[in-house]
């Protein structure tokens, strides 16, 4: 088994992609993690979606693809100018709720809420806020984090910071999970 990429690409991935490259983004979720949400995503039928950092909308791209019509995505961005471009190309899905916002404000002003599958490729969520995030998981629900192997964008101190994350992930009676040395290395977590 290779890490080739052997499944559809979702049709707007490729659009987002080159307008992520023209607009000077970096932080770009890799291929294969997207490939690994959709999959992932396909098994939480009618479910609730909440993404933690839409950045262009790449791995939303690929969220939308696996879930199913009766499906419904929460994501937010605190970026005007990044989430301008999933929302050129994703807004007209109905299943799908583009919110600018800061992730704080989001979070607090959302604690209330419930989710079947959080993918949390922001600060809040995983450095910040994370037990209230956790808390927004249903029971069977999945948690995915993406970049935790040493990036090169990361800035000084941040591999202590993630190290101490994962650490208190596995402390958590709460969870189950796998740490996959793959893609950017990956934590799925599900909720007890």
């Amino acid at each position: 088994m290779l890490n080739n990429l052997n499944q559809k690409i979702p049709p707007t991935y490729l659009k987002i992609d080159q307008a992520t490259k023209e607009s000077g983004f970096t932080m770009a979720s890799d291929i294969l993690t997207c490939s690994l949400l959709k999959t992932l995503a396909a098994a939480k039928p009618a479910g609730k979606f909440l993404e933690l950092g839409t950045g262009t909308g790449l791995s939303t791209a690929w969220i939308l693809e696996g879930m199913d019509k009766n499906s419904t995505l929460i994501s937010f961005d605190h970026d005007e100018k990044f989430l301008s471009i999933a929302q050129q190309y994703l807004g007209q899905d109905e299943r799908l709720a583009l919110v600018l916002s800061d992730g704080e404000d989001w979070v607090k002003n959302n604690l209330g809420q419930k989710f079947d599958y959080i993918f949390a490729d922001t600060w809040h969520g995983k450095y910040l806020l994370l037990d209230e995030v956790l808390e927004m998981l249903n029971p069977g629900g999945l948690y995915i984090v993406d970049d935790m192997l040493p990036q090169s964008n990361w800035p000084e101190g941040h591999e202590e910071k993630a190290i101490n994350f994962v650490k208190y992930l596995e402390s958590r009676r709460d969870l189950t999970l796998t740490k996959q040395n793959w893609a950017t290395g990956i934590i799925i977590a599900v909720k007890k």
